[in-house]
């Protein structure tokens, strides 16, 4: 069985037992997170589709941690003129293990 639902504004899909890394979560390492915004929901060949959910189906996963991604490095230049900016980026991160997927 597996799901797609939506969290921070992306779609992800899942099953039991899957590692994510989705948008960070206000949330503590080792609480429960829910989701229940699943747009799809599928099962040996079933497929649910929601309008615009999936009425009473949910995604319940364990908050591993909370961390950053690699740097980003963005260089801006305008040739003959001396400008030069140089930045960087580091994307904040939440890493998840899905426990169960209910429809």
């Amino acid at each position: 069985m597996y799901a797609v639902f939506t969290a921070g504004g992306k779609q992800y899909k899942a099953s039991e037992g899957d590692v994510l890394y989705i948008e960070k979560l206000d949330a503590e390492a080792g609480s429960t997170v829910k989701f229940e915004e699943v747009l799809l929901i599928g099962d040996d060949g079933n497929i649910t589709v929601g309008d615009p959910f999936v009425k009473g189906a949910y995604v319940e996963a364990t908050l591993e941690k909370n961390g950053k991604g690699k740097k980003v490095r963005v260089f801006k230049m305008k040739p003959k003129k001396g400008y030069r900016k140089r930045m960087g980026h580091r994307q904040p991160y939440s890493k998840i293990t899905v426990k169960t997927v209910k429809a």
